[in-house]
């Protein structure tokens, strides 16, 4: 870590009051500890002029799959079921430590390129410690955990079947290892797939260990009406219900998607605390719906961003799904609904509240985490920016090409465009090559 001091940018500081202002930012190690104008530099510090720049809080995003980076392309225009038991759940299966780590490299390179700084990451059943490697090697700031699929029969391959006793085993052993490494820059989450895949044993020892060592639990509800109707099937109840019934639905828990809610189950997520990912490029791409994010929001239910995966997406970026989250409910609900704010909230401190570090990341102010995003809209698609919201000009107008600069934890992992952290080369390469080699273990084309 450094010293660092930014000077002369448009800072939107996403405060309790959304302050904007033109100024300096001044970061001593990893935190913010002043904000102001014509600051005078100290010592050593790294001078960033950020003059026609925008300094933004790091994106925070609350479900991506780094596991499944390497399978961008191979799972197109299916829907949910037939998209994991044709393609994902059989290259899953294939990984192998090597293909898992530059999995985890490519995604990662993507995410911190396109101004993601923390992320809630679900991996694989083998080989996650090197999911971890990578996080660790990169500097992204990260919630994960391996994925626990204890429940046996269906079309999940022999690979991925795993036993109860084992699943939670390896979880906490991983969760011993890598909480709180890198000065709490790494945390564990307990990652159950979905019902589905999980007997109930497995989620109420999730649920107990989850309250013991305080961490969060992540997991998949209510994506698509064909896996509700398996849950219903198996349990008896909805997902959400079935969630509450065993203890599960608390503010530790982040669920992805909840695009399919009856009344009782959103009555369950606003009275729980649950934090929904609304993921809206995966739900379109995999037409499994629009979730009625405007109806969680008058009930006050916690919601954030994430992009999934990139089988099911295509990438990774924050700038997409944002203009997505707003777009999408529009035809519907009339151009006043989903405004630029309630996104960009979502994006940045909306997702710091669902990882539970709201007092730390998700808004630039003095004392938090510098986690930090300079973006460079002095271009031809962002102007005129005159009398224009800059908020607006993110969520309708930029782009991942805009982000010059990345600072995680107050370390400068990309600037100027060029990745400090990822070897660039080296991870496309690998990638290829990992790709080529897991698919002579499937049958898929």
């Amino acid at each position: 870590m450094g010293n660092i001091l930014i000077k002369n940018a448009e800072i939107i500081t996403m405060n309790k009051q959304e302050d904007m202002l033109v100024g300096d930012v001044r970061i001593k190690d990893d935190i913010i500890v002043e904000i102001g104008s014509d600051l005078i530099p100290k010592g050593d510090e790294k001078v960033i002029d950020a003059t026609n720049r925008t300094l933004i809080p790091g994106f925070v995003q609350t479900h991506i799959h780094l596991c499944q980076t390497l399978f961008r392309g191979k799972g197109d225009d299916l829907e949910l079921m037939d998209w994991l038991r044709k393609r994902i759940w059989p290259l899953e299966a294939a990984h192998d430590e090597e293909s898992l780590y530059y999995s985890a490299m490519l995604g990662i390179g993507e995410l911190i390129s396109s101004g993601t700084t923390t992320i809630v990451d679900m991996e694989t059943v083998h080989h996650t410690d090197y999911a971890f490697q990578a996080i660790a090697k990169s500097g992204i700031r990260a919630l994960s955990g391996k994925v626990m699929m204890d429940q046996k029969g269906g079309d999940v391959p022999e690979a991925l079947q795993e036993d109860t006793a084992s699943s939670l085993q390896e979880s906490v052993d991983l969760l011993e290892k890598w909480n709180g490494y890198g000065n709490g820059r790494i945390q564990y989450a307990f990652s159950p797939r979905f019902v589905i895949s999980c007997t109930e044993p497995l989620l109420t020892e999730v649920r107990d260990l989850s309250a013991r060592y305080d961490v969060k639990v992540h997991t998949h509800a209510s994506e698509n009406l064909g896996e509700i109707e398996i849950v219903q099937a198996m349990t008896g109840m909805r997902n959400i219900v079935y969630l509450d019934h065993l203890g599960l639905a608390n503010e530790r828990l982040i669920l992805a998607h909840c695009v399919w809610l009856d009344a009782e189950e959103r009555r369950i997520l606003r009275d729980s605390g649950v934090h929904v990912s609304h993921c809206p490029g995966s739900n379109l791409k995999l037409a499994s719906g629009i979730a009625d994010t405007l109806g969680m929001l008058h009930d006050h239910v916690s919601l954030s961003l994430g992009a999934d995966g990139a089988p099911c997406n295509n990438n990774l970026d924050m700038f997409n799904e944002m203009r997505l989250a707003a777009i999408i409910q529009k035809p519907q609900h009339g151009p006043t609904t989903m405004d630029a704010r309630s996104v960009f909230r979502m994006a940045t401190i909306g997702g710091a509240k669902a990882v539970g570090m709201e007092e730390k990341i998700g808004s630039i102010e003095v004392g938090k985490k510098a986690d930090l995003v300079l973006l460079n809209l002095f271009n031809f698609h962002t102007f005129p920016s005159y009398d224009v919201d800059p908020i607006s000009r993110i969520v309708y107008s930029a782009t991942r090409a805009d982000v010059e600069t990345t600072i995680i934890d107050g370390e400068i992992v990309m600037e100027r465009g060029l990745l400090k952290t990822v070897d660039k080369e080296i991870v496309l390469n690998e990638a290829n090559r990992s790709i080529k080699r897991l698919l002579k273990h499937t049958s898929i084309v």
